[in-house]
């Protein structure tokens, strides 16, 4: 079985702290076989392991957790930066047509300006069968949201919609990589976007941080993390 981490933030997103190549070194040692970096509205982080992971043993899928007009949107398998802003349905069309597909990730999630799909923008956008095409997962289990309540929800919205469920840390921290993860038949990313097409994928969840070392790891690490970005490090 293979095990993905499909979200995940660098250095290049506003509130992530790890460097690229020790995102990619972490997902290494625990065993991970695919990972997708998503900063912020921003694909740079995302490119750069890209480029760098043949040296970790790590197949990456690019992406983005875009800020929609309705809430973040996970979209990987693409290369180009998409609007933000826009709405739901627009995103993802938008997502379509440079050739990926999209994960919502923590609907419903609230607390500390999270940004997060409600279900009712969920389910009036998969009435749209070419957003139905696009949008082909639920993240019904976010391993660092403050907000576990949520992931309940977002599984029995997912079961409802029986859509593909998947596990991911939501990382701003090397630590974290990890804790959620999405395990599929194969190893290769190709193997993995295949499952996810086929709700073909299981989750899997390590020993849960509670909500003083989710802040306070993020808080401890961002701190280190102000000094790197001055110095422009980013790999």
């Amino acid at each position: 079985m293979g095990l993905a981490d499909l979200h995940v933030h660098s250095i290049y997103s506003y509130d992530g702290t790890a460097l690229v190549g020790s995102v990619l070194g972490r997902a290494k040692e625990i065993g991970l076989d695919v990972l997708a970096i998503t900063d912020h509205d921003e694909i740079n982080g995302a490119l750069k392991a890209l480029e760098i992971a043949p040296r970790y043993g790590i197949e990456v899928i690019p992406g983005i957790e875009i800020t929609t007009a309705e809430g973040d949107l996970l979209a990987l398998n693409i290369t180009q930066v998409v609007e933000r802003g826009q709405s739901l349905i627009e995103t993802v069309l938008k997502v379509g047509e440079a050739g990926g597909f999209c994960i919502v990730p923590h609907p419903m999630a609230g607390g500390l300006s999270m940004k997060s799909l409600s279900a009712y923008s969920i389910l009036k956008a998969l009435h749209n069968p070419d957003v139905a095409r696009i949008l082909i997962a639920i993240e019904s289990y976010n391993a660092t949201t403050l907000d576990r309540l949520s992931n309940h929800y977002a599984r029995l919205l997912a079961d409802r919609l029986k859509i593909a469920q998947t596990a991911s840390s939501d990382a701003h921290v090397v630590k974290a990589i990890g804790l959620g993860a999405t395990e599929f038949d194969g190893h290769t990313a190709q193997h993995l976007i295949r499952a996810l097409y086929k709700s073909k994928v299981k989750i899997r969840k390590q020993k849960e941080w509670n909500s003083v070392r989710i802040l306070g790891s993020w808080a401890a690490n961002y701190v280190g993390s102000a000094f790197i970005r001055r110095m422009g490090a980013t790999e």
